[in-house]
């Protein structure tokens, strides 16, 4: 499972860096620069989440420029490589135990946090892509995962 979880990270770090290369050629359009900075910010709010540490801040909407985007990418892509390398396979299944922005608690298993960030990530970059396109985007970056593996 770590090693399918690491894939799905490193997919995610390569579509992530797809469309903001489509943000960039379009001008960094602002709607689709802040859902960037909401996936990135999520995904370390999931990250401190998954490791019991407290609430960082800035939220899940952090106002970050387009290019503190492209080092974000990278640096939670790296975190939660080494977080999850440093699991073992009993892990997965165990339950965290956070509160959410509002707070109220909550307790899901970790490996269906882990799948959360991942279809987060998706959903917001097509977001970002049907955006893009309302902007007279010609063509976008193919994200797919099947894509992403059948090139790998």
């Amino acid at each position: 499972m770590k090693n399918y979880f690491i894939q799905l990270f490193d997919y995610d770090q390569y579509a992530n860096h797809l469309i903001l290369k489509a943000i960039a050629d379009a001008d960094s359009p602002k709607k689709p620069v802040e859902l960037m900075a909401h996936l990135l910010g999520a995904q370390q709010v999931w990250l401190g989440r998954c490791k019991g540490e407290p609430a960082i801040s800035g939220g899940i909407w952090p106002n970050w420029p387009a290019e503190q985007i492209d080092q974000t990418i990278d640096a939670n892509h790296l975190a939660f490589v080494s977080y999850i390398n440093g699991l073992n396979a009993a892990d997965f299944n165990q339950p965290i135990y956070y509160k959410n922005s509002a707070g109220t608690a909550f307790e899901n298993k970790l490996v269906d946090i882990l799948a959360h960030v991942i279809n987060h990530g998706t959903h917001h970059r097509a977001q970002i892509g049907q955006l893009l396109k309302f902007a007279g985007a010609e063509q976008l970056p193919a994200t797919d995962y099947i894509l992403y593996i059948r090139d790998k």
